[in-house]
């Protein structure tokens, strides 16, 4: 890693200079030939925001990161100690840690078989006790082998690996409030402020429902007769009251409104509903639509999004089906939100033309507001007219590098994150499944900074755009049109430094009033004492 300090720097690339010493475009390393941009095809200055000055305490601390080169030690303490946003790319199971998960097994009473699967008990025949882990350290290690891709097997793809975990370890899951203590506690530990993590609501009674009721290919009639006589709604109440039993057991697990809480007490956090992409097309809908009827009735819910793995034959075929049905769903419930799983491909997995148009089916049909992962970008036709179109809209791309590497062997310089980067498409970082890929966001931070020779300002850039771009109630701190690289306060707090522990009345007010704008104020604090600990050391 070099200067950390970029605007200085001769830009990389001739077609951009005429767009301003931009931190989000300088220093990025030439995609590959095919990829290059050609200069008609430049991004236009409408896609990004302007530069922001570089502050002595953000010079000062920039440096600090510069001399901790080769100093392995100095480093992973200050990704720890980095404030980092939000995770917005987070399935609770995945995340929680696989010792916990087995810890959970054991208090459930489980039993582990042959291939080191959960199952219920009684422990017959080609199965013990899920407790055994705790006195036999082999057992553990298998266990944690299999629920995790910790020395996952060299005769196996990662991508499958990844995916089995979820199956093996599904029965120690079921107790979702304790999951949530589990993560919540993490996140706060890795200087984290906020968290959406995906849930799948009322699962049986949707799939039931959908059974029951049928697929119809006119939408409108299938919505409708999943909304007769109320249905849909006494799913979506089952769902409301999974939510409340989940936040009763998170309080009481957590320790909340006692002497001694647990940090996961103080986080913000808010539900996506997962939809199995894989389903039946009368089950997807009907969950889609669970998942946007209860972002409507209950805040705890913000999203929907599709989870399972986009290769499946299932999940291909149906592919834009699910993009229509989303479509449709989007214009009954406007006020709920859509963060899709799409471009979670590489080349070799699926056939060519299947990497030519998920990212865009997802952003022009679908409507995404957020795409998860989204790798397979240079391979989407005109992808350079799409991430324009990204950038201008800014639909931003949740990027877990860990899970990239392990489920499609995508890192480095085959990573479109510079891609995006370059065309002003907001960019944040995720976790993914942390649990199953045994990283924590300071990993991802640490790994970006290295992989991609970023700078301090820059990683500030993205926790923020981490809060930025989340789906927390409220509106934000900063002014429209700064994000992703400019970062400029509301005119309500203009006269107020971010972070100040007193600011303005008519700031204060605007905080009050906004609890997205007041979690980024909480970071912006965050980013002043860290910055006071290390601009001045070297």
């Amino acid at each position: 890693m070099t200067s950390t300090i970029r605007t200085a720097r001769r830009p990389k690339y001739p077609f951009l200079a005429g767009l301003g010493s931009l931190a989000v475009l300088t220093l990025l390393p030439a995609l590959p030939a095919e990829a290059a941009p050609a200069d008609d095809a430049a991004p236009s200055a409408a896609g990004f925001a302007s530069p922001r000055e570089v502050t002595a305490a953000e010079r000062g601390t920039a440096a600090y990161l510069d001399a901790s080169q080769g100093r392995p030690e100095r480093l992973k303490a200050f990704f720890e100690a980095l404030p980092k946003g939000g995770d917005l790319h987070n399935h609770l199971s995945g995340a929680a840690s696989t010792e916990y998960l087995i810890q959970l097994a054991i208090e459930r009473g489980l039993c582990i078989d042959a291939t080191m699967t959960a199952v219920a008990p009684p422990c017959g025949t080609g199965t013990r006790p899920a407790a055994d882990a705790r006195t036999d350290a082999g057992f553990r290690q298998q266990i944690i082998r299999a629920w995790s891709m910790q020395d996952f097997p060299a005769d196996q793809s990662g991508h499958d690996h990844f995916f089995d975990t979820f199956g093996k370890f599904g029965l120690a899951t079921w107790d979702r409030g304790k999951l949530l203590a589990n993560v919540a506690n993490t996140v706060v530990k890795q200087n984290q402020f906020y968290l959406e993590t995906m849930v799948t609501p009322a699962s049986d009674s949707a799939k039931k429902l959908a059974d029951a009721v049928g697929y119809d290919a006119d939408l409108a009639s299938f919505h409708r007769k999943l909304l007769a006589g109320g249905q849909l709604d006494r799913v979506v109440n089952e769902a409301v009251k999974e939510a409340d039993d989940a936040n009763a057991q998170f309080r009481a697990t957590a320790h909340c409104g006692t002497k001694r809480p647990d940090p996961g007490c103080r986080l913000p956090v808010r539900w996506i509903s997962q939809v199995s992409r894989g389903s039946s097309p009368a089950r997807v809908f009907t969950q889609m639509a669970v998942g946007m009827r209860l972002a409507e009735r209950d805040p705890r819910f913000v999203a929907v999004n599709l989870v399972q793995p986009e290769d499946w034959d299932s999940s291909l075929s149906n592919y834009s089906l699910q993009m229509r049905m989303l479509q449709y769903l989007r214009g009954q419930y406007p006020d709920a939100h859509l963060t899709l799983h799409a471009g979670e491909l590489a080349p070799g997995l699926v056939k060519p033309e299947d990497l030519t148009f998920h990212i865009r089916e997802a952003v022009l049909v679908a409507g995404a507001e957020r795409i998860g992962h989204g790798v397979d970008l240079v391979h989407e036709d005109d992808w350079r007219k799409l991430a324009r179109t990204m950038a201008r809209r800014q639909v931003a791309v949740e990027v877990p590098f860990s899970s990239n590497k392990q489920i499609l062997g995508i890192a480095g310089d085959d990573h479109p994150f510079n891609a995006y980067r370059r065309y002003g498409v907001p960019v944040v970082l995720s976790t993914d499944d942390p649990g199953v890929s045994r990283i924590n966001i300071s990993h991802e931070y640490q790994y970006a900074a290295k992989t991609y020779d970023l700078g301090y300002t820059e990683l500030k850039d993205l926790a923020r755009a981490s809060l930025e771009y989340a789906f927390r109630d409220g509106r934000s701190l900063w002014a429209a049109g700064s994000a992703p690289s400019g970062y400029r306060t509301v005119s309500a707090c203009a006269g107020s430094r971010p972070g100040d522990a007193h600011p303005g009345a008519r700031c204060a007010r605007y905080l009050a009033d906004n609890p997205k704008a007041a979690t980024q104020w909480r970071q912006e604090t965050a980013f002043a004492a860290f910055e006071r600990a290390h601009a001045g050391r070297r």
